[in-house]
This record gives structure tokens, sequence and C-alpha cells, in this order.
């Protein structure tokens, strides 16, 4: 979610003074809801204090308040700071400058562009450089190099040692068919248990994958791979990997969401990703690029509001 805010940021050319909200009860589980007595609803309050920012980007349920609070003091103090919210805020889009929210959360207004992804970090210039970063780390595995993005398990999708199982199966024939290697990173969620499961059945296929120790390379993996399979559960390693330009496949996992089929919808509907089965079927991939009409919208709206 971080990265999110992050990507924008960076997109606009701007160095970010970053806000981690921490609320208290009942804000926190009323968010966003409850909107009276704000002054008393955070933690470090002292993070947002003036001088209040030109710009304040947020993203989150726990952020909202954070966001009406500074925008109400802000402007009480004589410089409203510009409110930009990203995703689907469960309040009334009107009480933001401008709401950034992807096609599948349905949400409409004035002030709302939609994209079809999430919003992300990932630039040219940043997958050169991690690639090149990364290289020396996997030196020692053949090409074509396949990127294999993990997520975890979480409301919609199940993502436990059986579906991880049946996905290194799966994973082992892809790195036989393609005669290259795995290039594999998985999340915070994926779980310690599922990550040793898969290292075991990747032992012997020519492949890289991230423990978790040290900095993760994921985006030196982005950067360098060839092709990239991604698991169902994360709208943003799918949106970050379409980001990138080359061919993505969806491993499909147990469960799902309406907000979920919305998603691949939009996706499909578009040429963007492929769902994953092997052999891999090959096309031609363009990168989903979004971040400029929503770096337009931003100053646009900036200028006249």
């Amino acid at each position: 979610m971080e990265s999110q805010c992050l990507g924008v940021a960076e997109a606009l050319g701007l160095q970010p003074d970053i806000k981690r909200v921490r609320m208290r009860g009942p804000w926190r589980l009323l968010s966003p809801h409850l909107r009276l007595g704000l002054d008393h609803a955070f933690e470090n309050a002292a993070g947002l204090a003036p001088p209040w920012p030109d710009l304040l980007i947020a993203t989150g349920r726990l952020s909202i308040p954070a966001s009406l609070f500074v925008r109400r003091q802000s402007a009480r103090e004589g410089k409203r700071t510009f409110t930009v919210q990203i995703q689907k805020p469960a309040i009334a889009p009107s009480h933001f400058d401008l709401v950034i929210a992807p096609l599948h959360d349905a949400l409409e207004g004035g002030n709302v562009v939609s994209t079809v992804g999430a919003l992300h970090r990932i630039a040219p210039d940043r997958l050169v450089r991690e690639a090149r970063s990364f290289a020396p780390r996997v030196a020692k595995l053949r090409p074509p190099h396949v990127g294999v993005l993990i997520g975890g398990p979480n409301a919609s999708f199940r993502l436990g040692t059986r579906e991880i199982a049946a996905f290194a199966s799966q994973l082992r024939r892809l790195a036989k068919s393609k005669g290259g290697s795995l290039l594999v990173t998985p999340s915070r969620r994926t779980g310690r248990e599922n990550i040793s499961l898969l290292k075991s059945a990747l032992a012997d296929v020519p492949a890289f994958v991230w423990d978790g120790e040290g900095e993760n390379p994921y985006f030196g993996i982005l950067g360098l791979s060839e092709c990239l399979v991604v698991t169902a559960d994360s709208v943003n390693m799918i949106s970050e990997a379409c980001a990138t330009g080359k061919p993505v496949y969806i491993y499909d996992l147990p469960g799902g969401s309406r907000k979920a089929a919305r998603f691949r919808q939009a996706l499909s509907e578009r040429g963007f990703g492929r769902s994953f089965a092997i052999p891999l079927e090959p096309y031609t991939a363009q990168p989903l690029d979004e971040m400029a009409a929503v770096v337009r919208a931003i100053e646009s709206r900036y200028r006249t509001g």
C-alpha cells in the first residue's frame, strides 16, 4: 500500500515525507465512518502537525481519518492541503480533492480517476538499474529467466501447503520445458513453511528462491526476467508485473471474489496478462502504463483547485 503512494510521488518528481499513522480505538475500529474528535484519534499525533504539506497522498482505510484531519486543519489555518486518496475510500469521494481507484472498485465521481490496476513504483530506468545490480547473484543460472512472484493467503484466496506444493510441481515442469531458470520471490504473506516447501521442491531445477533475508531482489527479478508468473491473490503484484511490458501469466488459486474477477476481466479485455498454462503461450506484451495519466490528473486538478 505504501508503495502505491511512493510510486505517485516519484512519478510527480517529488521527495515525500512519509507518515505512518497509528490510530486509537474506537476510531481504528470504526474508520473511516467515525469522523468526530479526530484531534484525539492518533497515537502519533505529533506527526500530523504544521507546517501543512501542499500535497498529501494516502491509501488504505486507516489513512482516511488522517487525510480528513490534515485537510480540515490546514484549511482552518489558511493553507488547505490538496488531498489525493488512493483506492476506494468507503466514504464519498467529495471528502478529498482527488480519488484514484481501480476499475474493479466500481467508483464514480467528478473527482475520481479510474485505473485498470494498482499504482506502483515500476519505471524503465529502475528496472534496468535493479536488473544490473541483481544479475551477479544469479550469474550461474542459464537464461531464459522466468520471474515468479508469490503472494499468500488472504480473505479471497487460499495459498497453503497443499496449494504451494501444486504450484511448485508446475514450476518444476515449467523450468524443464523452458530450459531456463526460475527467479522466485515470495512475499511476507507467503509464510516460512511455504517458502521452505518451495525451496525443497525446486532444489533439483535451476532456480533462485529468495529466502526473506537481506534486501528483496523484487525489482531486479522484474527487470531481469524474460516473462513473469504471478499468483492470482495480489492485484498489486499483477499490476506491477504488467507494468514491465513483459508477458505475464497469472497462476490461479482456490477462491476468488467479484472484485478479483472484474480485475482479471479488465486486464484480459485490454490484452494484459494470460492465465498460466504449460507450455506458456507466447504473446507480444505492452506495458500497463497508467501513471502518466494519474500525474496529469493530479497536476491539472491541483492547479485549478
